[in-house]
């Protein structure tokens, strides 16, 4: 039994695996960087440990460390996503010395982390998938001739890829040289390994997957699927479940198949399965996560499942808690990832120290955050600082639940993407469900967000009122060395806000 659990990550999903870890009564371990030493999920674990050789040094790839840490305090190892999650060899060195992984094993991460090798064994499975190589391109005469096969439009992917990195849509043989080019440097920088496949390019496509969840005895079921096609440089910004595209006949089928490919390659934890879907619901296998995904939320907003409990039971060898017909899907959920960017100056990042934060709440909300007044949001980290996931009856339940709580959210200090959210859950089109991958190029207005830039008159009184504060409250520090009494920043800027309430 998993008595103790590291988490090899930092920021909101460190601490939602921890508050999984408080409520099954199972201490934890944090791992952070000298820029993360003041991070709330150092805080919270039981033991902390600093993995930093020295100030400069900000990197959570460190395999050695880690192990050593886990071996000092006996703990099993949760990966997260991103950093070692889907890192094959840190898993081996976890099995061959004794600890607990908590995620599939070893060997199925590194089929289904080279995506060439994913899409054969998932085709072997009985899988659909996307026209094109089985195996990595070998240069621009090859290129040149797989395209030419398999047909303009095509899609250079990384074999070694995720997170958008390392893709080019090519729609012309004259662009091919160029895209090929950049395609295979951005995938040695962003991995280590430029080697690129090339797909055929559906056009207008829908990003639907499927949540499973096997364990070590064969038994592996089905969480449904999500909608995931609200993507900005191939990088997914909302989530939702169900998929208000995908129509009842074609949601049996591609869950049964999802299950019985998972079923025949031996699968336990939790994974994805990602496709992608044309306009006439045909459906095609793109790759398989083995890990937990951000957008998980959703999903457990709507089955009543959570994912890390049930990773860190099957982890310890138990059998999964339920079967399929014990899984009822209630509802609908909505996820915005929530980014320090400026979403009205083409999305740019937007480091710096938050000052004020307002979290929404009430019923129906759920916020995943490692985020607070103070926190200083570093550029050497991603930037998502937060999810929000919202669940209603019915997907305009769970719409309205979102605005509200988007509305009600606060960030002042930095730039973040709550208003480009908004804008999207006000869309015509995103409302009708009637959006593919496209969305964000061909349905959404990006000038509306640079009109409605500051449009909000409290957050403009609150964040003038918190700069006259802070200005008084130096100049008082200058005129004197004793420190500065008074009225608190906590009852100046509840005045100010009940000002701005009013305004």
């Amino acid at each position: 039994m998993i008595k103790k659990v590291l988490v090899a990550n930092r920021g909101e999903i460190a601490m939602r695996i921890f508050r999984t870890c408080r409520v099954m009564n199972i201490p934890t371990v944090a791992i952070y960087t000298h820029v993360d030493r003041g991070a709330l999920h150092v805080r919270y674990a039981e033991e902390a440990y600093c993995i930093s050789e020295n100030e400069a040094d900000t990197s959570y790839l460190k395999p050695d460390t880690i192990l050593e840490i886990a071996k000092k305090t006996g703990a099993a190892i949760h990966p997260g996503y991103g950093f070692l999650s889907e890192n094959a060899g840190f898993a081996r060195r976890c099995e061959e010395e004794g600890i607990n992984f908590i995620g599939p094993d070893s060997g199925m991460i590194a089929k289904m982390g080279l995506k060439t090798e994913a899409r054969k064994i998932m085709k072997e499975a009985g899988l659909p998938v996307v026209p094109g190589t089985e195996s990595p391109v070998s240069g621009l005469e090859e290129a040149h001739s797989v395209a030419r096969d398999v047909g303009y439009p095509v899609m250079l992917k990384a074999v070694a890829g995720g997170g958008g990195k390392g893709m080019r849509l090519v729609r012309s043989a004259d662009e091919l040289d160029a895209a090929f080019r950049m395609s295979r440097s951005e995938a040695a920088g962003s991995f280590g390994n430029d080697a690129v496949y090339i797909e055929k390019y559906i056009e207008n496509p829908h990003h639907v997957e499927v949540q499973v969840l096997g364990d070590k005895y064969g038994n592996v079921i089905h969480l449904y699927e999500r909608e995931c096609s609200i993507q900005r440089r191939n990088q997914k910004v909302i989530e939702e479940a169900p998929s208000p595209f995908v129509r009842e006949d074609t949601r049996k089928k591609i869950l049964a198949v999802a299950v019985e490919a998972c079923r025949k390659i031996g699968y336990y934890s939790a994974g994805t399965l990602e496709f992608m879907m044309d306009k006439d619901q045909h459906f095609y296998f793109l790759e398989m996560n083995t890990r937990l995904q951000v957008e998980h939320p959703v999903t457990e907003a709507c089955t009543g499942v959570d994912l890390v409990r049930d990773m860190i039971l099957v982890a310890s060898g138990n059998r999964l808690p339920y079967r399929q017909e014990d899984i009822e899907f209630r509802g609908a959920a909505i996820e915005c990832r929530i980014y320090a960017e400026d979403p009205a100056n083409n999305f740019m990042p937007s480091p710096g120290i938050i000052k004020v934060r307002e979290a929404p709440e009430g019923r129906n909300i759920r916020l995943d955050s490692a985020a607070y007044a103070g926190f200083e949001v570093s550029l050497h980290y991603d930037p998502m600082i937060a999810k929000l996931c919202s669940w209603g009856r019915n997907r305009e339940s769970a719409i309205s639940n979102m605005t509200r709580a988007l509305r009600e959210y606060k960030i002042l200090g930095i730039k973040t993407t709550i208003p480009f959210h908004l804008s999207v859950l006000n869309n015509k089109t995103f409302l009708k469900g009637d959006y593919d991958t496209t969305f964000i190029d061909t349905k959404f207005d990006r000038e509306e967000l640079t009109r409605k830039k500051n449009s909000d008159p409290a957050v403009a009184v609150i964040a003038a009122a918190l700069k006259h504060y802070e200005a008084e409250k130096e100049a008082a520090a200058r005129a004197t060395t004793v420190p500065l009494v008074g009225e608190s920043l906590w009852k100046y800027y509840g005045k100010l806000q009940m000002a701005a309430n009013n305004f």
